[in-house]
């Protein structure tokens, strides 16, 4: 759920909307002849609007972020390494880490 309210606060985060309901693509948007788009993949509680436009924190937007910029699965720390492990994604739980760069004038 947290990917979800990530992708519909992004109008909001982005100060293009007062609300994530008010963004015309939306899919929380609603007239009245009830949501302007199709619903999504899962379903959403009864205070999904207010949880939805309460502010996310730092750490929750950078663990969505790193997520997207790995190819990772993103959830709990052990669904999270079953999945990539399942869909053959182990490489991107794997740490980035640059080698260092041997010194000028030092040779290996």
């Amino acid at each position: 759920m947290t990917v979800v309210r990530y992708v519909e606060r992004n109008p909001l985060r982005a100060g293009l909307v007062e609300r994530a309901q008010d963004w015309r693509w939306s899919s929380l948007r609603h007239d009245a002849n009830g949501p302007a788009l199709d619903p999504g993949p899962v379903p959403r509680g009864p205070d999904w609007l207010e949880f939805v436009n309460t502010p996310m924190t730092e750490a929750e937007v950078a663990a969505i972020r790193l997520s997207l910029r790995r190819d990772r699965p993103y959830d709990t720390d052990s669904w999270t390494t079953e999945t990539a492990g399942l869909l053959g994604l182990e490489y991107s739980l794997l740490s980035r880490r640059r080698q260092p760069r041997p010194s000028p004038g030092k040779q290996s």
